[in-house]
């Protein structure tokens, strides 16, 4: 049976979905998205997601395609007809459709489209640890921009599956981390959680922000530091974190086993307190859709 997608207002089967071969999401990756984890059939750090969605439409000078509470609508009714309990909801806005040209005016209408996907992992069991592969950062200077020029991550992420890995841990040319391919990266070390500072350098995981929340309330000392890929491989703990994954423990990188290869203690009660924090924070149905 075909998901219901949605495209520029409207509900459709996924295979009615058509965008234009001159949409400049297509021809110059001109364009932004959010990723959203579905967690009881909710929208998972939603305000957050939103907030980032707007700072990328801004540093784009690309207008908002409907209002906040249109869009949450809009994808409350994509998860209620989709019957999605968890996993992803992707929503992506680009610049709009016209003949092929480098340069931009006002005058272009956004194209806006969502869909969902079948979760990765149950929130609630138990998460077993996945391996990491490294691999060169060689993406764009403005990774802060959500945007879908995402072919960097393509490579890396190839590349470590290619090697066995569920995923990359990018390192960049001066030899300091970044983070992985499609998530945020930690790591603790004697109870200090070690995580990159926020920079063009990396993206600003919304998974991430709801993370480092957690962690102050369980007594961790929070070090946003730059740090090389031997302080990692000397780590008790690692993990990753992202919307379509929560908090995944990291067992291996590369030939090196980190802590005993199991999922720490201190990884399980954050990922544990991530899905509480998750759950407490769902959405408010906007008053104007109710009744």
């Amino acid at each position: 049976m075909e998901r219901t997608v949605f495209l520029n207002g409207d509900f459709m089967p996924e295979g009615e979905a058509k965008v234009p071969i001159f949409d400049r999401g297509l021809l110059f990756a001109d364009s932004v998205y959010e990723g959203f984890g579905i967690l009881d059939s909710q929208i998972v750090d939603y305000e957050y997601h939103m907030n980032r969605l707007d700072r990328s439409l801004g540093e784009l000078d690309m207008p908002w395609p409907m209002s906040r509470d249109d869009l949450l609508v809009a994808m409350m009714t994509l998860i209620e007809a989709n019957k999605a309990v968890e996993g992803f909801l992707y929503l992506q806005v680009t610049r709009g459709s016209r003949d092929r040209s480098y340069l931009y005016d006002d005058d272009y209408q956004p194209t806006v489209f969502a869909f969902t996907q079948k979760e990765k992992f149950a929130a609630d069991a138990p998460a077993e640890p996945v391996a990491l592969a490294t691999t060169p950062d060689i993406r764009w200077a403005r990774r802060d921009i959500k945007t879908t020029n995402l072919l960097g991550q393509v490579m890396a992420k190839q590349a470590a599956h290619l090697a066995g890995a569920y995923e990359a841990l990018m390192i960049s040319p001066d030899g300091y981390v970044t983070e992985a391919g499609s998530s945020s990266f930690f790591f603790i070390k004697d109870r200090e959680l070690y995580v990159r500072p926020v920079s063009n350098d990396i993206l600003h995981g919304i998974t991430r922000q709801t993370m480092l929340r957690v962690a102050e309330t369980h007594q961790l000392k929070i070090r946003e530091e730059l740090y090389t890929l031997d302080q990692v491989l000397e780590a008790d703990e690692v993990f990753i974190t992202a919307a379509s994954i929560y908090v995944l423990p990291v067992g291996r990188i590369d030939d090196t086993v980190i802590g005993d290869g199991e999922t720490g203690t201190v990884t399980a009660a954050l990922r544990s307190a991530y899905l509480d924090l998750a759950r407490a924070e769902f959405p408010a149905y906007p008053a104007s859709a109710q009744g």
